[in-house]
């Protein structure tokens, strides 16, 4: 039998233990390699402004994440990327989820945001109280089945046995015209998205009544969350540090604009603000809205919510389904 050289030996096993040190190595590279997630948004939407802070400081990256946002032009753009494969996830509210879950998908909704819309008056306009919209002209973001709408329209029914949609007179239009109706002097008071109303608050208008504040006389307990991430269950359970990993980066990113002033003067061009007042009312609204509680607790709002709604709205808004769907609000984090 032939003998290998003791040199020729030593070199062989020094090789095996470089090579092995060097697949070793490249295989820690290839574990320590972000997962890519694609984030689908609207192009002007506010949550483009989280997901740049999350990418400015590399938060995602931290988290083994490598985020890809895909900017899309409306709301039902989203909905069909993610139903289409296109982007793994998407914000939109939980009524969505809720419905699509009834007709068997396994979509599920992470909180992102608790910032609510707001009834905005003028201050010199002599709208005191909800009893003084009688017979005024209200102006509400959205359709008749907005959900801030139906919340006033409940409120307003069990504190004054009032049907807003009677006793006043509402419009339905897109958001910016109707701030710019109401700065016209077209309409009495405008129901808006959180975003415009911060807007109008910059030029002096005032918040007759904050959404969220309704909620605790609709048997809404605590803060209630209006949109979040949703992705899939599968997606979920196929990369679960990934999706962990997004919404601690997610986190993180709104402790960071919660606290640091500089950084949405960073943000400020992003944002459209063009003047000190509209970026710290907007800034002052994105912190009201950050997310509270745990995911226990958004269940229990959210539940509560739907059933107001579902009242409210009826089976257009909601389906055929009496309550929310289980599985809607996601519990894995």
């Amino acid at each position: 039998m032939n003998r290998l050289h003791p040199r020729v030996l030593l070199a062989w096993s020094f090789g095996l233990l470089l090579a092995g040190l060097l697949l070793g190595g490249l295989g820690r590279a290839v574990a320590a390699e972000p997962t890519v997630l694609r984030v689908g948004v609207l192009k002007f939407g506010t949550v483009s402004w989280e997901l740049d802070v999350i990418r400015y400081h590399g938060l995602d990256r931290q988290y083994g994440v490598a985020l890809e946002v895909v900017e899309l032009a409306n709301k039902d753009a989203t909905a069909i990327a993610l139903q289409g494969g296109a982007v793994d996830i998407i914000v939109t509210d939980w009524l969505w989820v809720s419905r699509q879950r009834d007709a068997g998908a396994d979509y599920t909704f992470v909180a992102y945001s608790e910032a609510s819309g707001a009834l905005m008056v003028r201050p010199d306009g002599g709208i005191r109280s909800l009893g003084d919209l009688a017979g005024k002209r209200i102006g509400v973001a959205g359709s008749a089945l907005d959900k801030s709408w139906l919340l006033l329209r409940a409120h307003t029914q069990r504190t004054a046995g009032r049907e807003l949609m009677d006793s006043a007179r509402v419009v339905f239009a897109a958001p910016p015209l109707l701030n710019e109706k109401f700065l016209q002097g077209e309409l009495d008071a405008v129901l808006n998205f959180w975003q415009y109303a911060a807007r109008l608050q910059a030029q002096g208008m005032v918040p007759l009544v904050q959404v969220q504040d309704l909620l605790a006389g609709l048997g809404v307990p605590g803060r209630l969350p209006l949109i979040g991430y949703v992705f899939s269950e599968r997606l979920a359970a196929a990369r679960p540090d990934a999706v962990r990993g997004f919404i601690a980066a997610s986190r993180a990113a709104q402790a960071l604009l919660r606290t640091s002033d500089a950084e949405w003067a960073r943000l400020q061009p992003l944002t459209g603000a063009t003047d000190a007042a509209t970026l710290a009312a907007l800034r002052e609204g994105y912190r009201r809205g950050i997310p509270s509680g745990s995911a226990a607790d958004h269940q229990a709002a959210i539940q509560a919510a739907y059933r107001v709604l579902a009242e409210t709205g009826g089976a257009v808004l909601v389906g055929k389904s009496a309550g929310l769907a289980p599985g809607t609000v996601w519990q894995g984090w």
